[in-house]
């Protein structure tokens, strides 16, 4: 299928490439999907999306216009392709069911541990040979209790992590998973799991029912001495609610790895541009939080199922074959 990658990224080329085996034809471009670059995408059978790109109601009336058929999405996440718009347009989607849960879970670990034991700190004063301990003092993550809010197979990976450390378990999730009871994990609705951890990860998708699931209110729960990781999506923060609540003493810690105004900004190097979102730069500002560039996912192993995935996506649905990553 003749199919245009938005979105792009050197890598994203050397692993569909080796995935794709001259397969499909695939096209390149960094532009995002949006309701401008819609028309790029004219004469091609299919789109190939990430996360950030915009298949809205507008843009995939566009895309049907321009004679597109199917949209695969490198991601698990769907938050951004409106499926009804593309059944009504008779536009195929498909995704990522799953990759390496171990790649997103242990990232959330390596920020809880950066945030707890002051690496990042550490790190840049050694290299001014400032060997000083002042400021850098932690605790033991042994026994502390750990809120799961999602507990599909990434929040079940990082229980297991976590239990390892020697950590009480809490999950919260409409469906309990039997791995995580297994690990001794007790469910509970989320009021008692913000009020009763010391470290709380978020590994549920992005809906309507989630979103700002961390506000005002939900922030007022929390132990002033706990951890809040977000390795999952932005949306389901509101940022400034949490930097309300950062500026007051309220939480001892923040490790993001998403952030709900990313799109336009994560994924690029804007290094040599002035930073025009005062809201993550006020984030970023804070010595006990630490962001990262939604990089979670990125690992060899992650991100060649993805690719695999995908081009198996291109070639069942050339082929007429239905498989449990079809969306509509």
């Amino acid at each position: 299928m003749k199919t245009l990658v938005f979105d792009s990224h050197s890598y994203d080329r050397t692993f569909l490439d080796a995935a794709n085996q001259g397969r499909h034809q695939l096209v390149y471009t960094q532009a995002q999907l949006d309701v401008t670059t819609a028309a790029m995408a004219q004469g091609y059978d299919a789109v190939c999306l990430f996360v950030n790109d915009r298949a809205d109601a507008q843009v995939m009336e566009r895309l049907a216009a321009a004679g597109v058929r199917l949209i695969v999405q490198r991601s698990t996440g769907y938050n951004n392709i409106d499926l009804a718009a593309a059944k009504r347009h008779g536009i195929a989607a498909m995704r990522v069911t799953s990759y390496s849960p171990y790649s997103v879970a242990e990232h959330a670990v390596a920020l809880l541990m950066t945030l707890n034991r002051h690496v990042h700190r550490a790190f840049n004063r050694t290299r001014e040979f400032n060997f000083r301990l002042a400021g850098l003092l932690g605790r033991d993550i042994h026994g502390s209790r750990v809120g799961v809010v999602g507990t599909g197979r990434i929040g079940a990976a990082f229980a297991s992590i976590m239990r390892g450390f020697g950590c009480t378990l809490l999950g919260h999730d409409k469906i309990q998973n039997p791995d995580c009871l297994a690990l001794g994990m007790k469910y509970v609705p989320l009021d008692e799991l913000l009020a009763g951890s010391d470290i709380v990860s978020l590994h549920t998708p992005l809906t309507k029912e989630t979103h700002h699931l961390i506000n005002d209110q939900t922030l007022a729960l929390m132990k002033p001495r706990a951890f809040l990781l977000n390795t999952s999506r932005g949306g389901l923060v509101d940022t400034e609610a949490l930097i309300a609540a950062i500026e007051r003493g309220a939480i001892a810690g923040v490790g993001l790895d998403v952030y709900e105004e990313e799109e336009g900004k994560f994924f690029r190097d804007l290094s040599d541009h002035p930073m025009n979102d005062d809201v993550l730069a006020r984030l970023i500002s804070f010595p006990n939080v630490l962001v990262t560039g939604h990089q979670a996912f990125f690992t060899e192993q992650a991100v060649t199922t993805i690719a695999e995935t995908t081009i198996q996506n291109l070639t069942d649905h050339e082929e007429g074959r239905a498989n449990e990553c079809l969306l509509t």
